[in-house]
């Protein structure tokens, strides 16, 4: 492709409204041009990219066995009503009516295809002789996204591959399960991403059992933690908190005193007003765990952690209650409770480290009130202790006798074992091998396909632009005539270019009548990996000049063969990546 015949917009400046290093070079470099908060256009570039992701995905969900299909953006609202995922998804679920004739159609934009494939799985599939069977698709999904940011990382429309697995039996989804997580390993490992399989909690989607693949960068939204000792990681949902020393300090206990605290209802507002640190309050939060109350016990500088909470309370759904139930359960309104004297008798559940907190500051139960020297034991009881906040840097690792460390990461992957909840809703069922009526168990793995191309270039950039590696690199080089006015370096370019695309090899001839520097500025900014520098001095000699975008110093080439040198470097660039590997490796 010649420069000139395509559309290739670079901009000097940082757009408005571009906040991480993604969005900038997508934006900068021509890849993307928004068209509103959420949505974007993929120009050339960036769609040459995207189309390289989708193509990696696809061949290696083949290569696992999985099944190709594509299903349509639009479905019947009634899909979701029989799943309950319209209340599960909330204002995140984009639906609206349709009028046909003198009927109102209800309809939603998937943000995702579980009810479909299922409702399509239950009309096709009867026997445990028709499973095992994964089908894929790569399709737009919608999601309307309240605060769409960070380029393409979060967007209201974006490109996902979604498969389902359906089997017959709890092995059988262990085996598939198996497969797709091979499969995005080698995904990511060709993406030349440098990933964290994570454990993860399974959200509005259902199910237990699930990983995400989470690429660690600074200004993802995601936190993981994760040990360097054992390689234990997961995201702050799921990650355990390892084992401690839970003896009390050696302090002697302060008489029970209730203060009052006139307007301080937050830990903030409390530890500044009494003089104490968060470390020294117990916060009780008032739950509903299958719409019955609970009480649970964190202390003032941990945050509560639901999916832990739902576990421990053995519930399918836990929230925090409402005002009123809050009223009921302990006497006083939002802000002051307190495990000392609750108006109405709950099970009280107590993070680990409740345990070690002396002469504590505690809500009174009472407006504007506040307790301080509370000491378990002597004071309140609990019905049980147990793992119940988010894990945060430093924590023991659950699994050795290391630390965990906190980072940020953005998620490109997630897969997950759902079980029965969507057969048993929408009637998936099978007949076993004794003729029995039994339940599909499905399981459910997702790639976000922008979220590589946008986690690649995020992780991989230097001062001057993109850094890509040939897997997804719009193009594989870049041939750059210096002076196409000069007639010898005109041809040299040309006949080179022709030669290189005859070998396959895909290049981007820069044929735009502008200054040398505008040139490599651009070449730095798109960053594609190999660039050629074609001089009238290295036309003179019969030299080419020769860099890897992520080489510190260009080599020489001879002119005469070099198209078939230059073809069997990307030969084995495309084979092994073993030069982007390398420089990966060493920064």
């Amino acid at each position: 492709m010649l420069w000139s015949k395509t559309f290739i917009p670079t901009m000097k400046e940082t757009p408005e409204g571009a906040e991480i290093p993604s969005h900038i070079l997508m934006l900068r470099a021509g890849l993307i041009s928004q068209v509103m908060a959420g949505a974007y256009t993929y120009l050339p570039l960036g769609l040459r990219a995207l189309r390289k992701a989708e193509q990696i995905v696809r061949q290696e969900m083949d290569a696992a066995g999985a099944i190709e299909l594509l299903m349509p953006a639009l479905s019947p609202l009634s899909l979701w009503e029989r799943s309950g995922r319209v209340a599960a998804f909330g204002d995140v679920l984009i639906q609206f009516s349709l009028k046909r004739q003198n009927r109102k159609i209800n309809v939603a934009l998937g943000p995702t295809h579980e009810e479909v494939i299922t409702d399509l799985v239950a009309h096709h599939i009867s026997s445990y002789r028709q499973m095992p069977i994964t089908l894929y698709q790569i399709q737009t999904k919608f999601r309307n996204e309240e605060r769409p940011r960070f380029g393409v990382l979060r967007t209201s429309e974006f490109l996902m591959k979604d498969a389902y697995s359906f089997d017959a039996s709890l092995e059988g989804l262990n085996h598939s399960y198996q497969l797709m997580y091979k499969a995005y390993c080698r995904i990511f490992d060709r993406c030349g991403l440098k990933y964290l399989a994570v454990e993860a909690e399974s959200g509005p989607i259902g199910g237990e059992a699930s990983h995400e693949f989470m690429v660690l960068a600074p200004n993802g939204e995601d936190v993981v933690l994760h040990c360097a000792e054992c390689g234990y990681a997961a995201n702050q949902e799921r990650a355990e908190v390892g084992a401690r020393d839970f003896s009390k300090p050696n302090v002697s206990p302060e008489p029970l005193r209730q203060v009052p605290t006139p307007g301080a209802s937050t830990i903030e507002q409390v530890s500044n007003f009494l003089g104490c640190t968060p470390k020294q309050m117990i916060k009780t939060l008032i739950y509903l765990a299958d719409d019955r109350p609970v009480a649970i016990l964190i202390r003032g500088d941990h945050d509560a952690n639901e999916g832990k909470i739902r576990r421990q309370c053995r519930a399918s759904t836990v929230g925090l209650a409402p005002p009123e139930v809050i009223q009921q359960v302990t006497g006083a309104p939002v802000g002051f409770a307190g495990p000392v004297g609750l108006a109405q008798k709950v099970p009280i559940f107590a993070d680990r480290d409740v345990q070690c907190v002396v002469n504590a500051v505690t809500g009174a139960n009472a407006a504007d009130a506040h307790l301080t020297g509370v000491n378990l034991g002597r004071d309140f009881a609990v019905d049980a202790f147990a793992d119940l906040r988010n894990a945060v840097d430093g924590d023991p690792c659950p699994r050795c006798s290391s630390v965990v460390r906190l980072h940020q990461a953005i998620e490109v992957g997630h897969v997950f074992k759902l079980g029965t909840k969507y057969s048993e809703a929408l009637g998936a069922t099978f007949l076993d091998a004794n003729e029995r009526q039994q339940t599909i168990i499905m399981g459910c793995y997702g790639i976000g396909i922008n979220r590589i191309v946008a986690a690649l270039i995020e992780t991989c950039h230097d001062d001057n632009g993109i850094i890509w590696p040939i897997s997804l690199a719009p193009y594989e080089v870049l041939l750059l005539p210096l002076n196409v006015a000069h007639e010898p370096t005109w041809q040299a370019a040309q006949d080179l270019y022709q030669q290189l695309q005859a070998a396959g090899v895909e290049v981007l001839l820069d044929d735009r009548d502008c200054r040398a520097g505008v040139k490599f500025k651009d070449a730095d900014l798109i960053g594609i990996p190999l660039r050629v520098v074609i001089s009238e001095r290295g036309v003179k000699d019969g030299k080419l000049e020769l860099k890897w975008r992520w080489q510190r110093q260009a080599d020489h080439l001879p002119l005469d063969g070099a198209s078939q040198q230059i073809t069997e470097l990307i030969a084995d660039e495309r084979r092994t990546a073993r030069r982007f590997r390398e420089f990966r490796n060493s920064s």
